[in-house]
């Protein structure tokens, strides 16, 4: 009875191992599934369609933004570039800033549309591998408008609020 015992726990252990290195296996076929050159493509794909109505929904949806972006947040390596981006696109939206093309405003609106959907290309719910699509489009749309996010913070030392 002792070695069956043994050879259960052994068993446990064996099927644990088993059943993380799949979960790996699955957090890596989501990663590929979401590349840099695919984020980019469905950043530029969506910033197309960026209507004002859009841009105004991300401006009233800024604390549900903040939520993800702040320390405790999924996207919290972001949080000095999500401030940046967000308050150029409320200066711009505002009047106060408009040395930037429409294309960039539009790209910054569509990422954090992007974010706050969480039924996107990997759902939200999904623990942990949920927020890499949302982070891979963050990331393509800062390097996308990075000329102009140094622009806008050049602009912002000598226009303080």
């Amino acid at each position: 009875m002792t070695s069956k015992r043994k050879n259960k726990g052994f068993s446990k252990k064996k099927a644990d191992k088993k059943k993380a290195s799949q979960k790996k296996a699955d957090k890596k076929k989501f990663v590929k599934k979401i590349d840099k050159k695919k984020a980019e493509e469905v950043l530029r794909k969506g910033a197309e369609k960026v209507q004002p109505a859009d841009v105004e929904k991300v401006l009233k949806a800024s604390e549900d933004l903040k939520s993800k972006f702040e320390a405790e947040g999924p996207l919290q390596q972001f949080i000095a570039d999500f401030k940046v981006l967000f308050s150029m696109l409320k200066d711009y939206w505002s009047g106060r800033y408009r040395a930037v093309p429409y294309w960039a405003i539009a790209a910054i609106a569509f990422a954090f549309l992007y974010v706050i959907n969480p039924m996107d290309i990997i759902p939200d719910v999904i623990p942990v591998v949920g927020y890499l699509d949302d982070a891979m489009v963050v990331a393509a749309c800062i390097a996308l408008v990075r000329e102009d996010l140094h622009s806008y913070r050049k602009w912002r030392e000598n226009n303080p609020e």
